[in-house]
């Protein structure tokens, strides 16, 4: 929670950024996707290094990192390409901390014990995520958003002190002899089920990068457009309550999926992620709370199936390579949330900026994108171990 309470400062100030460095829909599309393209590239190596080394050291060295992006930003940035390497920078040091933090936990807790543990995994950092809009916004009015990303590193740095002093080495738990090169990720690709969720995981990381992205900047778009005034609720306040709706949603989708099935789970809330994203945008423009409504909704719908899509990779690949099959996992998930951010800006700027009819067509696209992932999903064919109530739903 502490390493991730500074991530989404950018995305939550990023109104008052537009205006003040005179930033194009489309340069502020790459400066927030600029983190996810860092983190695809960067999570394949740390990620898979945990296979052979404790995670504890990667992780470490990932906050590390964290906190040098936020310190960084606060003290140098000051425009477009300033901004961006601060972000790419910290997207590295969010490889090194996301999925490493699940392999900790794989190497602790039993097979049974797997779906819970990455569902309470996923809640701390969605709880922290959703937090990060609110933390960001309340600092940046007090202290200014120099003062906001300071905050952010000394946060970053008290999750690097927690782990260091009370999480102790260890080696990791031997699963048998590894399983050939390190980096050789062709048998993970031969795993049609980890594939399917991995697809499937790059629609939703699509998706979810889209809305966390530009939320705030499109609810304040729709507050300046319908005359409210000062809404009852700000953007930011929204933004945080659909991180909290999302995280409570992921847990219970994984709880539901545990009953219901995986796979059903997955097309169940593909299936509502398509049907919301094609209206967002053209009917949320007419009205705030209309528009803070749905975004409430879009999250809930989309974090629905969080926690089961990479519960579902992990009880799908092979224990000597589970940090491989993780990281490309990520990686797949990552590159769609690189994308889907400088998407939605790029549409914006196609279509004349921002007006009903850009946000219509900038959240439509994403509705396509969950289509086509479905697609995918279902044709490449996941086992559903979750139906199976006499076993572990990730043996």
């Amino acid at each position: 929670m502490c390493a991730q309470i500074g991530a989404y400062t950018w995305p939550a100030l990023l109104p008052g950024f537009i205006a003040e460095w005179h930033l194009t829909n489309r340069e502020a599309g790459w400066i927030t996707g600029i983190f996810y393209a860092a983190y695809t590239l960067a999570v394949p190596i740390l990620v898979t290094l945990t296979d052979r080394v404790d995670a504890r050291k990667v992780y470490l060295s990932g906050v590390a990192l964290t906190i040098a992006s936020h310190v960084g930003f606060a003290a140098l940035a000051d425009g477009f390409w300033s901004a961006a390497v601060a972000r790419a920078l910290a997207g590295v040091g969010w490889a090194g901390t996301y999925m490493t933090g699940l392999q900790l936990l794989a190497d602790r807790v039993e097979p049974t014990l797997m779906s819970r543990a990455v569902a309470g995994h996923a809640a701390s950092i969605g709880i922290a995520g959703a937090l990060s809009f609110v933390f960001a916004g309340a600092l940046g009015q007090w202290l200014g958003w120099r003062g906001a990303f300071t905050a952010a590193g000394l946060a970053a740095l008290a999750a690097w002190l927690i782990v260091f002093l009370w999480a102790p080495s260890r080696e990791r738990r031997a699963v048998g002899a590894p399983a050939g090169r390190l980096f050789d990720f062709r048998p993970v690709l031969r795993n049609r089920s980890a594939m399917a969720y991995a697809v499937a995981y790059c629609a939703h990381t699509w998706e979810m990068n889209s809305l966390r992205g530009w939320a705030v900047a499109f609810l304040a778009y729709v507050v300046a457009t319908t005359e409210v005034g000062s809404p009852w609720i700000a953007p930011a306040v929204v933004a945080m309550t659909m991180g909290l709706v999302g995280t409570w949603a992921s847990v219970v989708g994984n709880e539901v999926s545990i009953r219901l099935g995986r796979q059903r789970l997955v097309r169940l809330a593909m299936t509502s992620c398509v049907a919301c994203g094609a209206v967002i945008g053209f009917l949320g423009a007419r009205s705030y709370p209309l528009a803070a409504a749905l975004v409430l909704v879009y999250g809930l719908l989309i974090w629905l199936d969080s926690s089961s899509l990479t519960a579902g990779a992990a009880g799908s690949a092979d224990p000597r390579r589970r940090g491989a099959t993780l990281a490309l996992h990520s990686m797949a998930g990552y590159a769609g949330g690189f994308v889907g951010p400088f998407m939605i800006g790029w549409i914006l700027d196609l279509s004349g900026g921002m007006s009903a009819l850009g946000w219509g067509l900038a959240f439509l696209h994403v509705a396509i994108v969950s289509l086509l992932g479905q697609i995918a999903f279902n044709a490449l064919g996941p086992r559903d171990l979750a139906g199976d109530r006499s076993r572990s739903p990730d043996r």
